[in-house]
């Protein structure tokens, strides 16, 4: 039942906030009208959830904040008919969804069909674990371990190696391959623009530009927006 869009950045380069991703937002959530909100992922709540509340009105709907319903969240998430994560530092935004107790309500609204948008750590946290962010820890949660509502690692704002560069540290390539090294979850590389929309058991991938499946013991899979994805993220 679960219906899930991970949008790999909140701005697109030459476009403002969401811009990019209006017409798919606005096709997943179909009649809902009313968005809950979690802006955990930055410092400043007060000022991040002003601005999603101004966005998403200017789409039609009615957008709340979370961290505005402290004493009764859960209720929050049990009565609002879907949730929006937003970006930001990932390891703080898991770290306060433990703090709040939050990712088991929000986990069996997603098992229940509510809709959910995730971006830039909006879309980490969706994962297994948060373990392919491109974050520093800034703070420390208790467990790398997120909401899984997808079975595959996402890795957002995913950059491909420049060979004009000058740079000798790890490309994003590396570091992924580092993690297969550890792990055996597949990994979506989304880049700047590209988008996962998942309903109905299946992955398509959405957006402007294509994403990269990094799969242990494989090469890198080349994906373009409109292609089904489970064969690789299984």
């Amino acid at each position: 039942m679960s219906r899930i869009l991970l949008i790999s950045n909140s701005t697109l380069f030459g476009s403002g906030y969401l811009d990019h991703a209006e017409n798919e937002i606005r096709d997943f959530l179909g009649d809902v009208k009313r968005v809950l909100f979690v802006p955990y992922a930055i410092y400043d709540r007060d000022a991040y959830a002003a601005s999603a509340a101004a966005r998403f009105k200017r789409m039609g709907y009615e957008l709340t904040s979370v961290h505005d319903h402290v004493a009764d969240r859960f209720q929050a998430v049990a009565e609002t008919e879907a949730i929006f994560i937003g970006g930001g530092n990932t390891f703080r935004l898991l770290n306060a969804l433990y703090e709040q107790f939050l990712l088991g309500p929000i986990r069996q609204r997603v098992a229940e069909g509510m809709p959910y948008i995730g971006s830039s750590a909006g879309s980490n946290v969706a994962g297994p674990t948060i373990k392919t962010t491109n974050d520093m820890p800034i703070v420390q949660p208790p467990s790398f371990d997120a909401l899984a509502l997808v079975s595959f690692q996402i890795n957002p704002h995913y950059l491909d190696p420049d060979p004009n560069s000058k740079h000798m540290g790890e490309t994003r390539e590396k570091r992924i391959q580092e993690f297969l090294e550890e792990n055996d979850t597949p990994v979506l590389g989304l880049r700047e623009g590209a988008m996962a929309r998942s309903e109905n058991g299946s992955t398509i991938l959405k957006g402007s530009t294509g994403a990269r499946i990094f799969r242990k013991g494989h090469d890198p899979i080349e994906t373009v927006p409109g292609d089904q994805l489970d064969e690789w993220l299984r």
